[in-house]
């Protein structure tokens, strides 16, 4: 059985539609400081966590390299579901809340993460440890710091560990059409952190506290900068706006039309999903299934209608 990070020629020729969706997804979308990603070593990305699946996707869609990524451990129990993870190159990740005993496991999960690093794969993991939809960081978590100082043992004498901070803002939180701004920080060399520590740190648990006040505060001013940076609401004068809806809307009934089973298959979905912060990633994954096997067709009805309602959201 081949490794996760891996190449798979199904999943490097479905990427580029994926990305290209994702992006389809949103009216707005941009990356800013993708200059600050090393070339020269082993990259772990840190960005904050508030849109489940998004979150990914938008740290996938920095570059065209493969990534690797870790989620919780318990949506892995179901066997078929580990194995399409798996495909998807994410492995799982236990945190305290699970118990002591499933933390243990998460020595596999961390010899993998540096294996992967180990073969020029980046890596990513959303530190704080779960999502929550908020302009704010929560406390991060050890596991980061424990993977980039385990790589940098095994390999840092000949390939540098960085960890890149990364800071992501949505227009909103809780519906896809939207605007999204990527920040990419300067990245923490952790070999060249450690060994000018050398000399003053007398255990690891201290090279980790010291980590984690840095990646905090550069965390902090990356989403800092992704909120200052986000495009705004971008609506329309109501002059404008107003007229233009009711010349629109005879076009707006054809694409609420042409894509009836859309809305009405994921209106059914939003009502199963609890968690508001899961909706952009289900709609998201709905939508590509979706558009694929109706060949694009409704597309851009649908994104008519999108920016439709969302004239009249920010309007309200």
């Amino acid at each position: 059985m081949g490794k996760i990070q891996d190449k798979d020629r199904l999943y490097s020729f479905l990427r580029p539609y994926v990305d290209w969706m994702f992006r389809r997804s949103y009216r707005s979308f941009r990356y800013i400081g993708k200059e600050h990603i090393p070339a020269d070593g082993a990259v772990i990305y840190a960005p904050n966590h508030t849109n489940a699946l998004c979150d990914a996707m938008c740290v996938l869609g920095i570059d065209h390299q493969q990534k690797v990524f870790v989620a919780r451990a318990d949506i892995f129990r179901d066997p078929k579901k580990a194995k399409i993870l798996n495909w998807l190159k994410i492995m799982p990740i236990s945190r305290v809340r699970d118990g002591l005993e499933e933390v243990r496991h998460n020595d596999e999960t961390m010899h993998k993460a540096v294996e992967t690093l180990h073969d020029g794969v980046p890596f990513c993991i959303f530190a704080e440890g779960t999502h929550h939809p908020d302009r704010s960081l929560l406390p991060l978590s050890k596991g980061i710091f424990r993977i980039a100082l385990q790589a940098n043992e095994n390999f840092g004498e000949t390939k540098p560990v960085y960890i890149v901070p990364v800071g992501i803002a949505y227009g909103d939180y809780f519906h896809l059409w939207n605007s999204v701004t990527v920040t990419i920080g300067e990245p923490m060399n952790v070999t060249e952190f450690v060994q000018s520590r050398l000399s003053f740190v007398d255990s690891r648990a201290q090279l980790i506290m010291e980590l984690r006040e840095i990646l905090t505060e550069r965390m902090k001013e990356q989403i800092a900068k992704s909120e200052a940076l986000r495009e705004k609401s971008g609506k329309l004068p109501r002059w404008i706006a107003y007229p233009l809806a009711v010349l629109l809307f005879p076009l707006f009934v054809v694409s609420a039309l042409m894509t009836i089973p859309l809305w009405g298959m994921w209106l059914w979905i939003q009502k199963k999903v609890q968690d508001p912060a899961f909706h952009n990633s289900v709609q998201y994954v709905w939508q590509l299934v979706f558009m694929t096997l109706t060949l694009l067709i409704p597309l851009p009805f649908w994104m008519f209608v999108q920016e439709y309602l969302y004239q009249l959201r920010v309007e309200s």
